[in-house]
């Protein structure tokens, strides 16, 4: 089995981890979770991280077949449509965001909004599996941070977006519309049943403490000295603790931003009669935290 390189690219803003990875045979390769640059106080987007993406799968002669989004984030704007149209790549998702966007319609009150998958090339279903060059890339539906989020297990790579965090952090949060801790704690089980060398290479870090950000540790690692599932929680133990802790948390800055064009795969919706886009904000949809 080839194993890929992998190459990291970390977003300071959103603590947002985004990843290329390659065939080394072939030089075929992937973007994983790309970032659309976003200034909320100024409404504006850009692309500085996604540049930096695209001047490194040139500047090594990467041949971007697939650009993956693990899930509709929260707490950044996806980059993905735009590499995407840029590489002459296709883009993929889990199949399951159907329901993201059947959820986030009634949210946002999107009367001309209907579900559809015409915003990517392939909707992955669990136990899919397609290839890049020599890669073989396996799917493994992993709801619970939200109900829609895949996991891509390349060789003896996986990139488990916001399941797992750092072992230090722990594990992410479950308290998104659509998320839940049984969920999530099922999730973890399967994904800690991989080879105990297999990279998890997580979504986010917000570089705790004194230490610098990091991207990967693997399975092994995670058994031994993840702070939420060394000692082999139950599923009830390891959900009051998980609940408890999302219940301290504000909701993401860019969530009611993010979602309205994550759900049409990083396209900002539809301009209006003016020739610009508008992000609609459901006012008291969400309690005070």
């Amino acid at each position: 089995m080839t194993d890929p390189i992998v190459n990291s690219f970390w977003d300071r803003t959103t603590g947002s981890w985004q990843y290329v990875f390659h065939d080394p045979e072939t030089m075929k390769g992937a973007i994983v979770d790309p970032v659309l640059d976003y200034d909320p106080k100024a409404g504006a987007t850009s692309h500085e991280n996604a540049r930096l993406i695209l001047e490194h799968v040139r500047a090594n002669g990467i041949e971007v077949e697939w650009v993956l989004d693990t899930h509709p984030h929260a707490d950044h704007f996806s980059a993905a449509a735009w590499l995407a149209d840029e590489l002459g790549a296709k883009q993929g998702i889990g199949e399951e965001v159907l329901k993201v966007q059947r959820l986030w319609k009634e949210i946002y009150n999107l009367e001309a909004f209907e579900p559809t998958d015409v915003f990517w090339d392939r909707m992955f279903a669990d136990g899919d599996s397609f290839k890049i060059g020599n890669l073989e890339v396996k799917v493994l539906f992993s709801p619970g941070h939200t109900l829609a989020s895949v996991t891509y297990v390349v060789g003896d790579a996986a990139f488990v977006h916001d399941t797992f965090m750092m072992p230090d952090s722990g594990t992410s949060r479950a308290d998104f519309p659509g998320g839940s801790s049984k969920d999530l704690y099922e999730t973890l089980q399967k994904i800690l049943a991989l080879p105990d060398e297999t990279r998890l290479f997580v979504g986010h870090d917000y570089a705790p403490g004194d230490r610098g950000a990091e991207c990967c540790a693997t399975v092994a690692e995670h058994k031994a000295s993840n702070k939420h599932l060394k000692d082999k929680p139950s599923e009830v133990a390891y959900r009051e603790v998980r609940d408890a802790r999302d219940a301290t948390l504000p909701l993401p800055d860019l969530m009611l931003e993010a979602l309205q064009v994550n759900i049409r795969g990083g396209r900002l919706p539809e301009a209006e009669s003016d020739g610009r886009s508008y992000l609609k904000i459901p006012v008291n949809y969400f309690e005070p935290r």
